[in-house]
């Protein structure tokens, strides 16, 4: 904008909140593990209100496998969590589902025995943010590995 001999110029600047993407190692997951009994996985993907795993939760996958394979005797339940949007029952079914999905890809992608795994839902009685925010539904939809 020009106004008489003085000259202005306007930049706008639009804020984005930064995505950092973080795969745990299969040693951070053994550790988190040894120490607590369980960890919680969030680099594994699915559409909304669907079981089917997203081709971009390879990494994760991979890393679970490795633990799994560097650990033969180890076995886990493959937990399902969902956020608290929609019904309790629908979320139940839709954590078993998404359980079931990773299951299925560690033992038919990566060759793990299935008697080492048991897929399981929980839904949202878990959480581990509040569900009032985005933020924290993201962080309650999460797939955990559980020492049984």
């Amino acid at each position: 904008m020009t106004t008489g001999s003085d000259r202005y110029l306007v930049t706008t600047v639009k804020a984005k909140e930064m995505v950092q993407e973080m795969v745990a190692t299969a040693e951070v997951m053994a550790n988190d593990i040894s120490a607590n009994g369980h960890f919680a996985v969030y680099g594994i993907y699915f559409d909304t209100d669907k079981a089917e795993i997203k081709p971009e939760s390879e990494p994760a996958l991979a890393e679970m496998s490795k633990l799994l394979k560097s650990n033969p005797g180890f076995n886990v339940f493959i937990v399902g969590h969902t956020d608290n949007t929609g019904t309790f029952e629908h979320n139940m079914k839709l954590s078993q589902d998404r359980a079931v999905s990773v299951v299925s890809a560690l033992v038919t992608k990566h060759g793990i025995p299935p008697a080492h795994l048991k897929p399981y839902g929980v839904a949202s009685p878990a959480p581990v943010a509040s569900n009032k925010t985005e933020d924290g539904k993201a962080k309650n939809r999460r797939v955990e590995l559980v020492e049984r």
